[in-house]
């Protein structure tokens, strides 16, 4: 009998309220219309074709007021997400102990990561993960992201800008940032 090998595994895995809060009162100053918002089909191809290997795509979701936002949840069922709804007392903040779990379940199991955050909570996980036999890249907007991500590239993480990257946005987004010189293109400004 032949032996079976299974093949590598990438884990998204989103943070939905972080990156959507990061989005309005960072990039926008306001609350995102849902045609300012990622276009999480974008984030999953990408996810895939960036080590060219099967995702699992894992949406966290704050559900501790009892309610879902259900069109949402069937939008993201539909595009191949997985959404996870968390709740718990107000004090907790589920979806960052969710993803946090889910870091470190994925560091004994084996996997790689593609985490969508800015948040530095999870940190001590990432760099567990860095530790071991784990891809790991972060998908975020650059000048956003916890600065100590930053220095964990020397360690091996990856990091994705969502909108020069990705391309996850259907319009330019307004954002002032650091452009290298090799990336710098005129014709956006036109």
């Amino acid at each position: 009998m032949e032996p079976t090998t299974t093949q590598r595994r990438t884990y998204l895995l989103v943070d939905g309220e972080n990156i959507d809060a990061t989005l309005g009162m960072s990039v926008l100053g306001h609350r995102p219309a849902p045609e300012e918002r990622p276009r999480w089909e974008r984030v999953t191809n990408y996810a895939q074709a960036l080590w060219d290997q099967p995702i699992t795509a894992l949406f966290f979701l704050n559900a501790s007021s009892g309610q879902m936002p259900m069109g949402f949840v069937q939008a993201l069922l539909a595009l191949g997400y997985h959404p996870i709804p968390l709740s718990g007392s107000s004090s907790e903040k589920v979806v960052d102990i969710g993803i946090q779990r889910m870091l470190e379940a994925i560091s004994t199991n084996g996997g790689d990561v593609l985490l969508a955050s800015h948040d530095g909570d999870f940190l001590p996980q990432v760099e567990q993960l860095l530790e071991g036999d784990h891809r790991v890249g972060l998908l975020a907007f650059r000048e956003f992201a916890n600065a100590r991500f930053t220095e964990l590239v020397e360690d091996g993480l990856t990091i994705h800008d969502l909108e020069d990257d990705l391309g996850a946005f259907n319009a330019p987004l307004p954002r002032v940032r650091i452009i290298p010189i090799g990336a710098f293109d005129p014709m956006r400004y036109l």
